[in-house]
């Protein structure tokens, strides 16, 4: 009985996953059993260890062990381009593309009135002082495709055009609807030269 409500329990956190379904929480649960305890203790302390030594980096909210993100730290890196995102996540969608050498910036979100999600609630504020503090060129938005990605690329657009920037979306070419994440790099790629004023 134990070992039925131990598994239980594994699976039901699997299934907690994004993407995850009870199949495949009941298959990874599964695949946990039969390993070996050494290899299922690394993989729990990689949990821990990433939950532990993450944060934010303290310039554009990216996820990083130190101050600053690998790529606010890289001088190769042209700070004359922000490219304004949800998420982390979407940094590392747009960097497998190999295309944008600029910097970020991670709203850690979109705008949702019905979820309860106002501007205050994103690192908007932080953005326009980094636009006004620093000599950029272009704010790139790359929001999600979705009712809620457009309505943030509009709020921020109306707030950085009054101040001589110009602020440009990703191309369309991205499904209306889906996630950065998803994205393959030859479309994220065709996005991000295909940009257009907002």
């Amino acid at each position: 009985m134990e070992a039925k409500s131990s598994i239980s329990r594994l699976i039901n956190e699997f299934s907690r996953l994004p993407g995850i379904g009870r199949k495949t929480a009941e298959r990874l649960a599964f695949f946990i059993l039969k390993d070996d305890e050494e290899t299922v203790g690394k993989f729990a302390e990689a949990l821990l260890d990433v939950k532990n030594s993450i944060k934010f980096c303290r310039v554009c909210f990216n996820i990083t062990e130190d101050e600053l993100c690998e790529i606010c730290r890289n001088s190769r890196r042209s700070r004359k381009m922000i490219c304004v995102v949800e998420e982390p996540r979407d940094i590392w969608a747009i960097e497998k593309s190999g295309t944008y050498n600029g910097v970020y910036h991670v709203l850690m979100g979109a705008l949702s009135p019905l979820d309860g999600v106002g501007p205050e609630n994103l690192k908007i504020r932080e953005l326009l002082q980094r636009v006004q503090e620093d000599e950029i060129e272009e704010i790139i938005i790359a929001t999600n495709p979705n009712v809620e990605g457009d309505a943030t690329a509009i709020y921020i657009s109306g707030l950085i055009k009054p101040l001589g920037i110009p602020v440009t979306r990703i191309a369309s070419g991205l499904p209306a609807g889906g996630d950065l994440e998803y994205a393959d790099s030859v479309t994220l790629s065709k996005a991000l030269a295909g940009r257009r004023p907002l």
